[in-house]
């Protein structure tokens, strides 16, 4: 990856490789996650433990082999399980659907089941030779006969083991190959030699794909995006330009809502129904309801949370902002550390100062209330229900209900002072030429 992150921690939409191995594997049933980690150990731990997995990780000094890898766990799996799950934490489209069939040969009666695929080019993959169903045996590409090399069912490395087998099949795996290596792909063989069954099931060739480079992670993020935009538009969703709208891993999109184009999800974003996401707008950490318009250009930063029929316009920034219901944010504002209720009106280019260097602080804005273009609200601050803010003030001090509040410098006209201005001016840019 030439990057000075560990290759698993680098993300698909929004969340990391690793991740994404994790929430497949807790859909799948998983209740409990070892982690066999090398650099960045800390990091790949701490963000097991962030989704909510029971993680337990473990160093694995030396690389000796896949099976070497999983015998890293010992102490985990000894414990003991009903199945074990062996993934990998690069490949981010391994679905939970697939590895719930892979527990479901365990439960009716197989020891070893690995996930194998139909490939297109089976060219340097294991090939996995069947027999009535059951796996024979698992064929490195160079050294499967021109007839093995024909079979176009391929090993994708992972694997569920019956958990009471599966510390012993493990511990049996030798290295007595060219690399002095434990493959984990030889429990296949040491299974079927205890009279164990041994089956196979299929995943689509891209839920098997690794990233090992960042064309890899590029093109992984593009099948990502593909899925995901297929599967909100089969929920109802419109997009009106499907390739130029990207999501996270975890946007959530109810029926009824419209995307326009060039439209980008970041992370921790709802959105409820008969809402529009006007073109060229960015949402991150933003919970949005009903029939809300927001954009286009605007950009929602997490902490943002839109009531229903809330407007947020073009050129709209917000960060930590609670919208209520009916409330207008129109145009070319910054509204952060903020609440604004019920049908008020912010006037464009209104700002809230909400930071003085060091600390962040609040402004509450009530129902009702008009805040006038190009006002400064300087945080904390108070601005009542039914309150009017005169165009071009810097507010300072709170503001009581059905008041109206004006902080400016009062106007000063000159009569003629214009025409002079505009002479004198004329005569300097005539002498520079």
């Amino acid at each position: 990856m030439k990057s000075r992150r560990t290759k698993v921690l680098h993300e698909v939409a929004g969340r990391a490789l690793v991740a994404h191995v994790l929430a497949s594997a807790a859909d799948a049933g998983s209740d409990a996650v070892a982690l066999v980690v090398g650099r960045d150990a800390e990091a790949v731990t701490k963000l097991g433990n962030a989704l909510g997995h029971p993680a337990q990780s473990f160093e694995q000094t030396e690389r000796l082999g896949t099976a070497h890898a999983v015998l890293a766990a010992r102490a985990e799996i000894a414990e003991g399980y009903d199945d074990v799950l062996v993934l990998f934490g690069d490949t981010p489209l391994l679905s939970a659907e697939t590895l719930r069939r892979a527990r479901i040969q365990l439960a009716d009666g197989a020891a070893v089941c690995v996930v194998g695929f139909e490939a297109d080019d089976p060219a340097g993959y294991g090939r996995l030779l069947l027999d009535g169903g059951q796996l024979l045996a698992i064929r490195e590409d160079k050294d499967a006969t021109a007839e093995e090399r024909r079979v176009r069912l391929c090993n994708s490395g992972v694997m569920a083991l019956d958990g009471r087998h599966a510390l012993s099949l493990l511990e049996r795996v030798e290295n007595a190959n060219a690399k002095g290596e434990f493959y984990l792909t030889d429990v296949v063989e040491i299974a079927r030699a205890d009279g164990l069954g041994v089956r196979v099931v299929l995943a689509d060739e891209v839920e098997t794909l690794g990233v090992n480079t960042r064309a890899d992670l590029a093109r992984i993020e593009h099948l990502f995006q593909e899925r995901r935009r297929a599967e909100m538009m089969a929920a109802g969703v419109t997009l009106v330009a499907p390739q130029t709208v990207f999501f996270s891993a975890d946007t959530e999109i109810e029926a009824d809502v419209v995307v326009e184009p060039n439209v980008v999800f970041g992370p921790g974003v709802s959105i409820a129904a008969g809402t529009v996401i006007h073109a060229f707008s960015h949402v991150e950490g933003a919970r949005i309801g009903a029939d809300v318009s927001i954009g286009p250009f605007a950009r929602l930063r997490p902490g943002t949370e839109i009531e229903p029929k809330a407007r947020v316009g073009n050129f709209v920034e917000t960060k930590n902002l609670k919208l209520a219901e009916g409330a207008k944010v129109n145009h070319l504002t910054y509204l952060g550390d903020a609440s604004v209720g019920p049908r008020s009106n912010i006037g464009a280019g209104t700002i809230t100062c909400n930071y003085d260097g060091f600390n962040k602080y609040r402004t509450a804005i009530g129902a009702d209330a008009f805040i006038g273009s190009n006002s400064s609200l300087v945080a904390p601050i108070v601005i009542g229900d039914g309150a009017y803010v005169g165009s071009g003030s810097v507010v300072t001090e709170d503001v009581p209900d059905e008041a109206l509040a004006i902080g400016r410098g009062r106007q000063v006209t000159k009569a003629g002072r214009g025409a002079e201005i505009n002479a004198r001016n004329a005569a300097r840019k005539a002498g520079r030429t």
